[in-house]
């Protein structure tokens, strides 16, 4: 009985291990991808991380750039002004 208990627990611990890196998300995964559009008196660049579109930078051809983020990743897009672009906060999985 204590044998097989131990052989359960060992197993399961194995298991955990092999999918452990599966779980775990690479630099590569979170280097965003980029769109870049040219319209006639603006340049827009999207920012993507896997599939989910989270900001746009707005840049006009005169006047300060712009953008417009997705926060919490329910689809309203806020607007920021400044050079520095926030970072997504949104729940991709609790444990």
């Amino acid at each position: 009985m204590i044998v097989t208990r131990t052989l359960i627990v060992l197993l399961l611990g194995l298991a955990l291990v092999a999918t452990g890196p599966a779980l775990a998300q690479t630099s590569a995964d979170l280097e965003p991808d980029i769109t870049i559009r040219q319209e006639e008196d603006r340049t827009i660049r999207e920012y993507r991380i896997n599939g989910e579109l989270y900001a746009i930078e707005i840049r006009p051809s005169a006047g300060p750039s712009y953008y417009l983020v997705d926060h919490d990743g329910d689809g309203n897009f806020e607007r920021q002004d400044g050079d520095r672009l926030a970072v997504p906060q949104w729940i991709l999985r609790r444990f």
